[in-house]
């Protein structure tokens, strides 16, 4: 666990996740913890065992068609190695078999304010060269709502990709924001070409920002961040953020950074708390 006395970052090894992200002295954080699974060892197959994995976040390779389903590998369902270096957690897992990429993940907290830094590396081993993308899968507890912020110039009319077509009745429009909510009874996905996400829930709000490169090449129909709900009964919804696809060569790497931010709920109105929170940038007030 990682503290700077005002929010906390719980890592599992076992797991290979960032388990949760949550006030210090809390145990409410944003973060789906799957409590099937709670204090069990990684099932063989997790995507398998009709529990909906174990919740928390982290890391595939992009794009999906690259692998189909399930998860490789290395990506999901192995424990890693966890190393302290100065107020850093460092993540490390095995080669994969399959893509001969090892992942590095750096977790860090800036100082005294609520913020949580993921640094995902690729770094390529071995094998033959691929074309993959850091992709970072936050797994959320059941949201009031979800905010996906339109960027101006957005290559989406509808401010998302119809990839997996546009969702009926849990999605609306209000201006350059789209809010989203969970579907008991389906599952949804979207996902654009903007920077951020922000997760509205009763007493807290999140919000994950990552860099989108300009001119590059992205997956999904060019999103650079995307959200997927889960139906019932298993609650969760993921905050997903990718990166650009590049050819990676044994001896290369390749990485992106998300920044979190946690805050306290101020407005009742949920599209009000999702500007505020927007407004605020890359720091919130504790």
């Amino acid at each position: 666990m990682l503290g700077n006395g005002t929010v906390e970052v719980v890592v599992v090894p076992e797991t290979g996740r960032v388990m949760q992200f949550q006030f210090a002295g809390e145990t409410n954080g944003p973060f789906w913890e799957n409590a099937q699974l709670a204090g069990r060892p990684m099932p063989e197959a997790p995507w398998t065992a009709a529990h909906g994995s174990f919740g928390g976040d982290k890391t595939w390779p992009a794009p999906q068609s690259a692998w189909n389903w399930p998860p490789p590998d290395v990506f999901d369902a192995v424990p890693v190695e966890v190393r302290a270096v100065g107020d850093t957690l460092v993540l490390t897992s095995p080669v994969s078999p399959r893509f001969g990429i090892r992942t590095e993940r750096r977790v860090s907290l800036a100082p005294a304010e609520p913020v949580l830094r993921i640094q995902t590396r690729f770094v390529k081993v071995s094998g033959d060269p691929v074309e993959v993308g850091v992709w970072v899968i936050t797994q959320v507890r059941d949201p009031l709502a979800v905010f996906l912020p339109i960027p101006s110039g957005s290559r989406f009319p509808l401010g998302t990709t119809t990839n997996w077509g546009v969702p009926s009745g849990v999605m609306t429009r209000s201006g350059d924001l789209l809010r989203l909510t969970r579907d008991p009874k389906d599952s949804h996905k979207i996902g654009n070409d903007g920077t951020s996400l922000v997760w509205i829930g009763r007493d807290a709000a999140l919000r994950i920002d990552v860099p989108r490169v300009s001119g590059g090449t992205y997956g999904d129909d060019g999103c650079s961040v995307e959200v997927y709900t889960n139906p019932d009964p298993v609650p969760y919804v993921e905050l997903e953020t990718l990166g650009p696809l590049r050819r990676l060569r044994p001896g290369e790497a390749m990485e992106m950074t998300n920044t979190y931010t946690l805050f306290r709920r101020v407005l009742n109105d949920e599209e009000a708390e999702a500007r505020r929170v927007l407004a605020t940038g890359g720091m919130a007030p504790r």
